[in-house]
């Protein structure tokens, strides 16, 4: 994105699709597609972007209408419009690929009209271009002279939702129009021939054009035939679309149906007034309900009907009206476009997640009802098997115990199956075709005891290219039955059977292959999380020599979990000598697995493994379904699970045998994961991942990098026998069996990818499906050592909950790189802040004789090995904090096959990015909630004790604050280290939608939530929250460091709040108490499912071993420290309290954030009496005339006051349109009285407003976005633009240059500044996210400390 300097340039839109076309080219085919501004060039077959090319300025492409004519051709014409604004390009495409291939000249622009436009259409007969506009009326426009020939109006005058034309001449054009009245008009132009004088006397009917100049009305004239008016929708119409053949058309409504109309055409002679109406009959078709919510786009063809909608879901239909198959990929508002190409069946869907998706359907491999093979050469290649073992065949009626039913199955590969009964029986069946499946009995379990569990591990010999299978059996009567095959020619062949005695009966639940042992162990379990590993080396592979010992099998170690839950799962390490188990419960175990176990001689006596470590509710109260250890290079084992609770966890383990949650991955559409498949395509395929699970009754797979269901298929859950086997490319290849009643259900889509180049399924990144309220620049240098790296990285918060992080190249291509899911908030609670802290400020205790250099500085800013976190806070008041955990080389390949990357789109420009940096999830504060029951029971029954009867009254008031959904509106953070305890301090305050600001406090690295304080009293909400470091060490103050909280409201007020004795006291009080050692912390985000715990709760600190008696607090080692307690808070929190004087009472009050006791109630979401309150120390009234909605601090260096003290800028734009900036130095902060003044006032006893300057109307609309760093300053607002203010020394500013930007409804802004380059980066977000670049001018390049 190049940039010329002092000019505002807008770049790459990251937001919704709302344009797609196919471009006819049978050697490339290629995709166009309009978001915002930007016309976007794909092509299909490399699932590339070609090019990008900006075709308006601050107007949104609405729709794009290729001209038709030879396909084969290098030019094609394209008419683009959007809003009231028509444009004519040429698009070539060469062979040469040096200059991407493809390039965009402008031809024509029509001058704009006077109403949006809604289609437009190439008449190729009359040389015309026909474009509908919103008042129902078409205009033509020549396109040989370049002039506007004829406006006509429909009779039937109302506004249109919608407008599509059919026909290539002026007398076929059939104009369908959906109004705002629920109603569909159809109408078409008839020729009319006027004398000069009439054609005269209408020169003046051509409203509707702005430049009348390049009107010229032509002796041909055309007028409206009304052909019809369709009244059965209940809803607006949004969409219409005609067939290829103009014979029916498809309309979409609000109603949420979708209707199909058929036109039955007698004559078309009209002539002037002798047109009749009732020549062309208009007949209902069909009607199709099935999205739940509004449609926003349809097509039709000769055979299917596709229909896409908010609901996010895209149905293909057949003309019957029955429904073939439904995607459902997108997420947030829904889709706006959908596409399809009949001749390369290809559907291309997209919408407000920015998401461009392409389905290939006749490789889909969806679940059909009836149909093998669908309409329009949509063969699915499915087979769809119903067979019955030979034992269970035949068999009907209840069951009982001693009936003969499978109760296991497992593919050993696409056309092998084993089944096993509850008899005792094991089948071999091969699925040679549907007509042909053999089946061969291989062995019955003693006493016909019912077969439990069943494990196969295949091999292939060394020597051939025979396939072993080795079966391994858990019956009934607690015995396991391993059988070793080769694969043969007619059936398979059973080269050995050995059966030995693991459990009592009953008590044998699972048998397990470890693929990192190979078949020379096996593990089994028991009800009761004992696990027991086996050596059958020799049983299995017995040596002639010695016949007694091929049946040996010997019991080598014995694993018991201390949770008492059957294990599901597990993973073994040799190399990394551990071993991970997960329970029916939701737990992860570690045990340490020595090499010397499985080189274990079998005349040794077993040994029982202890636990080294365990991780409780990883999957909350949900089964964990699967564990696979990751081999690293680094100091940590990486781990993956999948759980019953839809969702992907990874854990570390480390040297140090702990294991340690660092992220999570929910997959929405599932409700239980059972498994993560990563493909091992060829070079020429892109690598994928998937997830396999099920939702409450059919079996899904789930393609992770592209958000894609790639496999539905109606089983009735996975509570029923099943299993699957998917291929080298899972799209080509899976297979999936179930039980049904007596049956077997196999449905088998299998097909040979060699010469089959895998469809990728994403061509644009996907972002947030919903507004973006929130966003800030990661700081390169956090995650970055690469000096003028062209990368950046953007966090965004989201109305749906989720926080994204977005990369960008600087470079001259100028566009968005990748963008990854980084989590999302309780419940998918809406983000409304976000803030990126990258300064740790280290504190050095005057008190301790640990000084540096005899200094006595009480802050000094710490670089090196900086904990860098990102905040954000939304709605329910959940606060989420991850942390940044910087990437080594060696990891690269490990973090580019994680499941956190969206898109396969420009993965080499993305390496470097995605291998620098990666967030960990740290905490999560949400206020815990209680019924009224419990708390008006506890609570008065302690104030009754306490002597206190009236105290109920108020904890039923504060019951009902509860119950109001209150939400944060701001954060801001900053990170303090103790030097004498190493502790680090995340200091947080957030605002309330109540009216409240609470300071807390988060305690690293234990995780521990403390509200610090209240700052009160607040009249009105605040909006924005901005904190000033002061440090002492920059002006040799005695005074100390200070620590400033600053506020805009919605009064229009900007407040000051000193937190310097508060953070002091809360300081020192941590280091005393160290309350680290004796609680134990949050472990694992929750989800809002059954991740977060369920039942188990967080232990609260009253349950816990830390004990308060006599004013003592005692520690895990028995040492006992003395604390003050001053008045202990009525509800048994934990209280330290230290009165300085009567403005702030120090007071600690520590909570969980996941605690749901009563203790920690009054707390942590209400902030009691026992939390200390600080009030304002100056308030500047009226700053704004209504709220300010925005508000940056900058730090100046070089001030034109003469006085010694630090200057800073404070700049803030609000609703009433104007931007406000006024610059002031910090005085001495020893009083804290509150000053309330105006603004204008600038003299009292903390701030001296050195300078002040106000631009009323700054945009034409509410300013939403503000940042400046005291030298340039850049704000946006509703009114869509951006704007760079020029700031002076003497503080005032003006506006130095101004951008349309692409993103409607911008909520936010924010600003990185490369220095080296002398470059700013703003990017704003709203409906969409979009970068702008500028570049100061030569030699205008002011000094600024930077920005605070």
């Amino acid at each position: 994105m190049a940039a010329g300097r002092g000019h505002l340039r807008p770049g790459s839109y990251l937001g919704d699709v709302s344009a797609l076309s196919f471009l006819p080219s049978p050697a490339r085919p290629f995709l166009l597609a309009g978001t915002g501004s930007e016309l976007l060039v794909y092509e299909v077959g490399a699932a590339t972007l070609v090019a990008s090319f900006q075709v308006f300025d601050g107007v949104r492409v609405h729709g794009i209408e290729p001209r038709g004519g030879e396909s084969n051709c290098s030019n094609h014409s394209l008419a683009v419009f959007g809003e009231r604004r028509v444009k004519l390009f040429s698009l070539g495409v060469g062979v040469d690929a040096e200059d991407g291939g493809v390039r965009l000249e402008l031809e024509q622009r029509l001058p704009g009209f006077d109403h949006w436009v809604l289609d437009a259409r190439f008449l190729e007969v009359d040389g015309l271009l026909a474009v509908g506009l919103s008042d129902n009326s078409v205009a033509l426009w020549d396109l040989s002279e370049r002039v506007l020939v004829n406006r006509v109006k429909s009779p039937e005058k109302c506004l249109l939702y919608s407008m599509r034309m059919w026909g290539n001449s002026v007398t076929e054009l059939l104009i369908a129009s959906g109004t705002i009245l629920n109603e569909i008009l159809i109408w078409k132009l008839a020729p009319q021939i006027l004398e000069p004088s009439v054609l005269c006397s209408n020169e003046g009917d051509t409203q509707g054009v702005n430049n009348y100049e390049n009107v010229l009305l032509s002796d041909k004239q055309y007028m409206a035939v009304h052909l019809g008016r369709l009244k059965e929708h209940e809803g607006s119409i949004f969409r219409i679309a005609w067939s290829s053949d103009g014979s029916k058309f498809m309309s979409v409504s609000d109603d949420r149906s979708a209707r199909m109309w058929r036109l039955s055409f007698q004559s078309q002679n009209f002539v002037n007034q002798a047109a009749r109406q009732n020549n062309v009959e208009i007949i209902p078709e069909l009607t199709l309900f099935g999205h739940s919510a509004r449609i926003w786009d349809c097509y039709v063809s000769d055979s299917i009907v596709i229909t896409a909608g908010e609901d996010c879901t895209c149905c293909i239909w057949r003309m019957d009206g029955k429904l073939i198959k439904m995607f459902k990929e997108h997420i947030g508002r829904g889709i706006w476009r959908c596409l399809y190409d009949s001749s390369s069946l290809l559907l291309v869907t997209a919408g407000f997640d920015s998401a461009i998706k392409v389905h290939h359907l006749c490789n889909s491999s969806f679940d059909i009802v009836e149909d093998k093979v669908a309409s329009d050469g949509l063969n699915y290649d499915s087979e769809v098997f119903v067979v019955s073992s030979p034992t269970v065949a035949g068999q009907y009626g209840p069951l009982d115990s001693k009936s003969e039913y499978v109760r296991c199955l497992h593919f050993a590969e696409e056309n092998v199956l084993y089944v096993a009964t509850n008899n005792g029986y094991l089948h071999h069946a091969e699925l040679s075709s549907l007509e042909d499946v053999r089946w061969t009995e291989i062995i019955q379990a003693a006493e016909k005891a019912p077969i439990i569990c069943m494990d196969v591990m295949t091999t292939y010999s060394e020597f051939s290219l025979n396939r072993e299978d080795i079966v391994a059996l858990g019956d009934g009567r607690g015995n396991v039955t391993i059988v070793r095959l080769t694969s043969g020619n007619l059936e398979p062949k059973v080269d050995i059977i050995f059966t030995w005695s693991a459990e009592k009966d009953r008590q044998l639940l699972g048998v397990y292959w470890c693929k990192s042992l190979e078949c020379s162990h096996i593990f089994t379990a028991d009800p009761r999380g004992s696990l027991k590993l086996w050596n059958i080396r020799n049983a299995l592979f017995p040596n002639t020599n010695d016949i007694s010992a091929s049946k040996k099998v010997s019991l080598v170690a014995v694993f018991e979990s201390s949770f008492g839950a059957r294990i599901m799962c597990l993973d073994a390490s040799p190399q990394d000598e551990i071993l991970i188990a997960g329970d029916k419960k939701g737990n992860i175990t570690a045990f340490p697995f020595p090499k010397t176990l499985i080189a274990h001689d079998s005349s040794a006596a077993q040994q029982k493994i202890p636990v080294c470590d365990r991780f409780k509710g990883a999957h909350g109260i949900s089964s964990v379904t699967s564990i696979r250890i990751k081999n690293s290079t680094s100091d940590h084992v990486e781990i993956n699970t999948t759980g019953g609770d839809g969702c992907i966890c990874f854990f570390k383990y480390a040297s140090t045998r702990k294991i340690e949650f660092f992220g999570m991955r929910q997959v929405k559409e599932l409700g239980t994961i059972q498994s993560v498949f990563a493909n091992l395509a060829s070079e020429k395929q892109l690598r994928s991942t998937y997830a396999i699970g099920f939702t409450s009754a059919d079996f899904i797979i789930w393609d992770l990098e592209n958000d894609i269901k790639m496999v539905q298929i109606s089983c009735g859950g996975w509570r029923r026998p099943y299993s699957y086997y998917l291929g080298t490319v899972p799209e080509y290849q899976n297979c999936f069996a179930f039980v049904k009643d007596y049956d077997i259900h196999i449905r088998r889509h299998w097909a040979a990818t060699q010469d089959k180049k895998l469809l990728p399924q994403v061509l644009h990144l996907q972002f947030h499906g919903r507004e973006v309220h929130s966003l800030c620049f990661i700081d390169q240098a956090s995650y970055s050592s690469i000096e003028n790296s062209s990368h950046l990285c953007v966090a965004t918060g989201c109305e749906d909950g989720t926080v994204r992080l977005t990369g960008y190249s600087t470079g001259s291509s100028g566009r968005w790189l990748s963008s990854k899911l980084l989590g999302e908030h309780v419940g998918g609670s809406a983000v409304r802040a976000t803030c990126f802290i990258h300064k740790t400020y280290t504190l050095i205790d005057k008190s301790c004789n640990d000084r540096s250099n005899g200094t006595f500085d009480d802050t000094v800013f710490e670089n090196k090995e900086n904990t860098c976190l990102l905040i954000s806070v939304g709605s329910k008041q959940v606060l989420t904090t991850w942390i940044l955990q910087p990437r080594v080389a060696e990891n690269r390949q490990l973090c580019l096959t994680g499941f956190d990357v969206d898109s396969k789109q420009s993965s080499e420009n993305t390496e470097d990015y995605d291998a620098a940096m990666s967030f960990q999830w740290l905490s999560t504060h949400v206020p815990p909630k209680l019924t009224r029951s419990r708390f008006k029971a506890g609570h008065a029954k302690q104030n009754s004790e306490e002597g206190n009867s009236s105290a109920v009254q108020p904890n039923l008031e504060i019951m009902d604050q509860m119950e109001n959904d209150w939400r944060y509106l701001s954060v801001t953070a900053f990170l303090l280290k103790h030097v004498a305890t190493k502790l680090t301090v995340c200091f947080v305050a957030v605002a309330c939608s109540d009216a409240t600001v609470v300071l807390r406090a988060l305690l690293l690295p234990s995780r521990l939530w403390f509200d610090v304080a209240l700052l009160v009293p607040h009249a009105s909400p605040v909006l924005v929250l901005r904190h000033i470091i002061v440090t002492a060490s920059q002006y040799n103050d005695d005074a100390g460091d200070r620590y400033l909280i600053v506020s805009g409201s919605t009064d229009g007020n900007i407040t000051f709040w000193n937190l310097t004795e508060t953070i002091h006291g809360f300081m020192q009080l941590v280091s005393e108490i160290q309350p680290h050692m004796a609680i134990d912390c949050q472990k694992r985000p929750k989800t809002g499912r059954g991740s977060q715990g369920g039942r188990r709760r967080w232990r609260s600190l009253t349950h816990h071993s830390l004990k308060k008696q006599n004013g003592e607090t005692a520690l895990p080692d028995g040492s006992n420290q003395s604390i003050s307690c001053g008045a202990a808070n009525s509800s048994q929190t934990y209280a330290m309290e230290e009165s300085d004087d009567s403005t702030n009472t120090q007071s600690i009050a520590l909570e969980e954030s996941d605690g749901i006791s009563t203790q920690n109630m009054m707390l942590s979401s209400n902030h009691s009496c026992d939390i200390p309150e600080v009030r304002p120390m100056h308030i500047f009234s009226g700053v704004h005339q209504s709220g300010v909605n925005c508000l940056h601090i900058s730090e100046m260096e070089n001030c034109s006051c003469s006085e010694p003290h630090r200057s800073y800028r404070i700049i803030s734009g609000g609703d009433d349109q104007a931007v406000q900036c006024f610059s002031f130095t910090v005085e001495s902060l020893a009083s804290c009285s509150t000053n309330r003044t105006r603004l204008n006032l600038h003299d009292n006893n903390t701030l001296k407003i050195v300078h002040q300057h106000k631009v009323p109307s700054a945009h034409s609309a509410a300013v939403k976005g503000i940042w400046t760093d005291g030298i340039w300053a850049f704000s946006t607002g509703l009114d869509q633009r951006i704007r760079c203010w020029k700031m002076q020394s003497s503080g005032e500013f003006a506006e130095y240059s101004h951008a349309i930007i692409s993103v409607p409804e911008p909520e936010t802004l924010d600003v990185f500044h490369d220095r080296a380059k002398r470059k700013y980066q703003i990017v704003v977000a709203g409906r969409g996210m979009q970068m702008v670049e500028f570049s100061p001018p030569e030699g205008d390049c002011g000094k600024a400390s930077g920005v605070v």
